[in-house]
């Protein structure tokens, strides 16, 4: 039982790791909070089961939604909307950013359903079984998809030039731009790495908690929790606190009950932040 819970909460907790870690990149190259994020999940996991219920097979689906994500929530959102307003207070970017995740919301819930549609299960719905240990085939494959795709970012982050241009533009902007460092093209590449994160946590969370106009706003939430605990301007702090906050629901919903994993998981966020304002593995900033 104890295995079967911390695969679980595994498996959740790298879904919100992964989005969180868009919180974090973003914040450290534009300096603001996208409260947008969860709403573009919602719109990727949108136009992938669109796609698949015209009959394209998944992997088609997949690319042209990564391809879509990267024009629209990427790069079109960083020219139209982040652009004219980062040179002003960081107030009017968060809430831009706000309305942004209102219009996303409506959209879907106008234009397309406001009703929940289960989306295929991409990995079979038979389970493991490793002696008495039954473990769900979503579960492990999720666990192992968004550790590539994390190990994959920081390789980029850490062993590109590209990547470590992010790492300049995070530490010091101005140092960066009088080093000639293009900060307009190291943000736009920032929302379009953003646009990637949340297409593939949108392929992971759809599955299990079914696509639905409204499923951003709960697992933007978590992301956003997962950042404060781990530390917000930290992409291995986003890590672990998105792994902390998938074992806590998991563990209280288990053991306790499903109506109180929330209050345990706030409980965790105000803990940190009395404790250590900057997060777990966060450092400070003026």
């Amino acid at each position: 039982m104890i295995i079967q819970l911390i695969a679980s909460g595994i498996a959740i907790g790298a879904i919100y790791a992964l989005v969180a870690i868009g919180f974090t990149l973003l914040w450290q190259a534009s300096r603001t909070v996208n409260f947008a994020q969860g709403d573009f999940i919602t719109v990727s996991a949108v136009v992938m089961f669109v796609l698949i219920q015209m009959g394209i097979p998944f992997i088609w689906s997949l690319l042209i939604t990564l391809l879509t994500a990267m024009a629209l929530l990427g790069y079109t959102v960083k020219k139209t909307v982040v652009q004219p307003l980062i040179k002003r207070s960081p107030t009017t970017l968060i809430v831009a950013t706000i309305a942004l995740s209102f219009l996303a919301s409506n959209s879907v819930s106008v234009f397309w359903s406001a009703q929940c549609k289960a989306f295929p299960q991409l990995f079979g719905i038979t389970p493991y079984r490793f002696g008495s240990v039954v473990l769900s085939r979503q579960h492990i494959w999720t666990i192992i998809v968004a550790i590539a795709l994390i190990l994959a970012i920081n390789l980029f982050i850490q062993h590109t030039k590209p990547g470590k241009a992010m790492q300049a533009v995070a530490q010091n902007r101005e140092a960066a731009r009088v080093l000639g460092i293009n900060i307009e093209r190291v943000t736009t590449m920032v929302y379009i790495i953003n646009a990637v994160i949340v297409t593939f946590a949108a392929m992971l969370i759809a599955p299990v908690y079914m696509v639905r106009y409204n499923m951003g706003v709960y697992l933007g939430l978590k992301a956003f929790y997962s950042a404060i605990i781990g530390g917000f301007n930290q992409v291995r702090g986003a890590l672990l606190g998105g792994f902390l906050v998938g074992i806590i629901e998991t563990f209280s919903s288990a053991y306790l009950s499903t109506e109180y994993r929330e209050i345990f998981v706030l409980i965790a966020v105000i803990t940190v932040i009395l404790i250590r304002k900057e997060g777990i593995l966060g450092t400070e900033e003026r």
